[in-house]
């Protein structure tokens, strides 16, 4: 006999509360290790392909892996140099940069400039802030980020948790498959399809469409000559992984910094602005339908809403396990609209009197 409504919502909460709190407890040790599995989910399906090949598993997890890390080391050495360079300029220059706002606002639009400004005070706040940290600042970003990840263990051990799931994934799916409730087996594995089918729409697809579009931007911001154009490019296209945002803070990054350098070439000005427009009318026309898909059910606001609330509570951890949560979610809620609608608690009466009728 299955067990009621009320029994089983009592367990599945005990397991969310398990594991909330595991999350919340054991995040950093735990991030190599959801990164991992993370990056053996995604590669699955390379994995598959090359075993229908011909390549054993053993062989296809070792391709994969030795490519991998030659991907990843090549991009390391041509474009970290660079960028850590180019952000330490950036922040370097941000004093020079506003006091060149002050300047041209107090020649264009003199009465937000009068002394007694708010606007005024404000910018000289900020100015002063820069020029006193911004020897500093660059290097407490980077030193911040690596101190997050922690980088040596971080690169250690998530290639490692990575190889071993990868190789054993088809494995453990048939064992989770086996501890499925018998009473619930087909909706369960149903529901997992589903989940997958959006995971990899959305965020297989978004993570290609972010790397294209962080390529193209960063390649022409440098292209046309625009200082710290690879930092900003790479970081519209890292942020693109959110719908709009990337080119909204790439745009205006980007333009601000084109006002500044070619003030008096407002051709360049205009190309900057073009490169970004382009951008979204590539990917709305093109890169999103054919990569993402229209269907996937996660709309740029709940998503939005999870990446803020998980990154809020558990951290760089729950950044990681929004968007698959958020799917997942969406899925449930999709199939809980439908038993509802399908219910007597929607339909009334009228099912149970038309089934008398008959």
């Amino acid at each position: 006999m299955s067990l009621s409504v009320g029994v089983q919502l009592r367990w599945w909460g005990i397991g969310a509360v398990v594991l909330g709190v595991l999350m919340w407890t054991l995040g950093n040790v735990m991030l190599p290790f959801i990164a991992g599995a993370a990056i053996a989910y995604f590669l699955d399906p390379v994995a598959d392909r090359l075993e229908r090949m011909g390549c054993s598993r053993v062989i296809a997890t070792v391709i994969i892996t030795f490519v991998g890390i030659f991907a990843f080391v090549g991009l390391a050495l041509i474009l970290v140099p660079t960028f850590i360079n180019q952000l330490s300029s950036l922040v370097a220059a941000a004093p020079e940069y506003s006091k060149q706002l002050q300047t041209f606002l107090q020649k264009h639009i003199p009465t937000l400039m009068e002394p007694n400004s708010a606007l005024r005070a404000t910018l000289s706040g900020i100015g002063e802030t820069l020029r006193a940290q911004s020897g500093q600042l660059a290097n407490k970003l980077i030193t911040s980020a690596f101190t997050l990840i922690d980088v040596v263990v971080f690169i250690v051990v998530v290639p490692v948790v990575a190889f071993y799931l990868l190789l054993d994934w088809d494995r453990m799916m048939g064992v989770v498959d086996s501890w499925l409730p018998l009473d619930h087996a087909g909706t369960l594995r149903a529901l997992g399809r589903e989940v997958n089918e959006v995971l990899a729409g959305f965020v297989r697809g978004q993570i290609t469409v972010s790397a294209i579009l962080g390529t193209y931007y960063a390649l022409g911001l440098m292209l046309v000559g625009l200082q710290f154009g690879l930092v900003v490019g790479l970081i519209a296209g890292l942020i693109s992984f959110i719908p709009y945002v990337g080119a909204v803070v790439g745009g205006v990054l980007a333009i601000g910094l084109a006002l500044f350098q070619f003030w008096d070439q407002p051709l360049w000005i205009g190309v900057v602005a073009g490169i970004f427009v382009v951008g979204q009318l590539v990917e709305g026309n093109f890169l999103s339908p054919k990569l993402v898909g229209g269907s996937v059910g996660l709309h740029p606001v709940w998503l939005m809403f999870a990446l803020s609330v998980f990154g809020s509570l558990f951290g760089f951890v729950g950044l990681l396990v929004a968007v698959p949560t958020a799917a997942m979610l969406g899925v449930f809620s999709r199939f809980g609209i439908r038993q509802y609608l399908a219910g007597r608690l929607y339909n009334g009466d009228e099912q149970g009197d038309e089934e008398q009728g008959a």
